[in-house]
């Protein structure tokens, strides 16, 4: 057995064949028995274990609720798909989605059934793919893996910070000469900045200096969702002072308000239940935390689609029933829809701000566990030298028990990301966009290996997907093919400003760039990738 990786060290100990340009000798994860040993399971793998295992199935999987935080992540997005189409889009854009990423899930289960590590999609990239391409593989993957746990992190956090002013705009200072509410805060650049950078720095230090307490923190996120939607769900259907509309009108109204024609902007209003479900596969970066990752990992992730997919519904359909349909325009410009619904129909803002309080909350632990998820991402791809200054962000806090560095890197990446703000007025849009791009393609890059070469690797997986595996993985690579040009695309057309141009594409295009440059200038001489052992099928 393999000594595995040292992070302190910051260099990768192989063992057995290490030249990647030789014929593919067919690397397959060994078989762990109910008697093996987590740890020495990840050993195997090549790495050295270093952090603490201390979530149950039922924690990972309440980890894996949080980080798409039902109904706070429909909340903040909830703007696209009004202006995309109205409740044709938010319902049934949700179910469409939803049974595509079940799907992506599904396979993304099956492969971390046999490679377990917080690696997650870039290492199990490396181990499928033909050894002629496997260093580019990983290295792309990686890169995307990396990215797009960062900016739907920082997208979270911006997103949260929006939302608060738009539930503190649930109050206000009287009214205008015109009639209109004069708003408690403004939005201005300066204060969404300064909210997101409270926002981003309260999440870190609860991410590294109460770690311990995060299982618990998730366990109890879970039962105060559920709690908060049908409390806002029996209040809103119950006093509805706006009037309900018809089920008619919720389930078949579709009236776009983008300028796109009438199926693209269908489409891209997906953006919507894209972006909510984009941290699927994020909960992959915490296997080495988790005691049994080879099946607890595979069951959260399915097991959450399902349940995120109903408590979405539970959000959704009572608020496009108590929806003033006749101020739609009034709504889309409030740029916070879920606070000005909530307060049309209970007619109060105390009795709004009460509805709105729960998923105040929620949305800051789900900008925690975003924190925790992504600092494990970098810190991963940092132990196998493809970040620059990987010698700093592989340090393990002992005292912490939290990969300390890799989390503060993450978080000035935000920061500065953030300042993106000052310059589009629909930043958020970007952040967003490109978080769910680069998630997505991450996803669909082992599936898509897996699938065209044969699935012979995950033949012996201890999450299999039988028959159904080439449907599911076909499904997962489309969605990903589909999401790289939809979510670049501007929400509103045409376009006539330059604050309203969507700088997801310029966003994803910097991070590739830095990623190319690093590889001509580094990773190819000395990227080897993953440390690997050759292993025997056990069938």
């Amino acid at each position: 057995m393999s000594n595995g990786f040292d992070s302190s060290s910051g260099n990768a100990k192989m063992d057995l064949k290490t030249d990647y340009g030789a014929a593919d000798y067919h690397t397959a994860a060994p078989r762990m028995s109910t008697e093996d040993n987590a740890d020495h399971f990840l050993e195997s793998l090549g790495y050295k274990p270093e952090l603490s295992r201390n979530r149950s199935t039922a924690q990972v999987a309440f980890m894996s609720f949080v980080l798409a935080s039902i109904p706070y992540g429909l909340a903040t997005t909830l703007l696209y798909p009004m202006i995309g189409g109205g409740s044709v889009v938010v319902i049934w854009g949700w179910v469409l989605v939803s049974v595509i990423i079940v799907c992506v899930a599904a396979s993304l289960g099956e492969i971390t059934s046999v490679y377990p590590t917080a690696g997650g999609v870039y290492y199990q990239a490396f181990m499928l793919a033909p050894a002629r391409w496997r260093r580019i593989a990983s290295w792309v993957c990686g890169w995307l893996y990396v990215v797009g746990n960062i900016t739907i992190t920082l997208a979270v956090n911006f997103g949260t910070a929006l939302f608060f002013i738009g539930c503190i705009n649930v109050f206000d200072k009287g009214l205008d000469a015109e009639g209109k509410p004069i708003p408690m805060i403004e939005g201005t650049s300066w204060q969404q900045f300064l909210i997101f950078l409270a926002i981003t720095i309260l999440c870190n230090l609860v991410s590294s200096l109460g770690n311990k307490y995060l299982p618990w923190i998730d366990t109890a996120a879970i039962f105060w969702t559920f709690a908060g939607v049908i409390a806002i769900t029996i209040t809103v259907l119950v006093m509805a002072k706006a009037g309900r509309n018809s089920a008619s009108y919720v389930f078949g109204h579709f009236e776009t308000e983008s300028g796109w024609p009438k199926g693209w902007s269908f489409m891209v209003g997906l953006l919507h239940a894209g972006y909510a479900t984009s941290s699927t596969g994020m909960i992959i970066s915490m296997c080495e935390e988790v005691q049994e990752p080879a099946t607890q990992v595979p069951k959260a992730m399915v097991a959450t689609i399902f349940i995120n997919t109903f408590a979405g519904l539970l959000f959704l359909i009572p608020l496009m029933f108590v929806m003033p349909a006749a101020e739609v325009a009034a709504i889309i410009a409030s740029g916070q829809p879920v606070p000005y619904i909530i307060k049309a129909a209970v007619g109060s803002a105390g009795g709004a701000i009460g509805l709105l309080i729960p998923l105040m909350v929620l949305a800051l632990i789900c900008g925690i566990g975003c924190t925790t998820a992504a600092s494990r991402c970098v810190w991963a791809f940092a132990r196998d030298g493809a970040i620059p200054g990987s010698k700093w962000w592989v340090q393990v806090n002992r005292k912490l028990d939290v990969p300390l560095n890799a989390m503060m890197l993450s978080m000035v990446v935000q920061i500065v990301l953030g300042v993106i703000n000052f310059g589009s007025a629909v930043a958020f849009n970007a952040f967003s966009g490109v978080g769910v791009i680069c998630l997505t393609a991450s996803y669909a890059t082992p599936i898509a290996i897996n699938m065209m070469t044969g699935r012979r690797k995950v033949a012996d997986a201890l999450f299999p997907l039988g028959k159904f595996g080439y449907v599911a993985n076909a499904i997962a690579v489309a969605w990903s093919l589909l999401a790289l040009p939809l979510f670049c695309m501007p929400t509103n057309y045409p376009v006539t400003e330059i604050t309203a141009v969507n700088f997801a594409s310029v966003v994803f295009a910097a991070a590739m760039a830095i990623s190319a440059l690093w590889y001509i200038v580094w990773g190819h001489r000395n990227y080897a990738g993953p440390p690997v052992q050759e292993h025997e099928h056990t069938q």
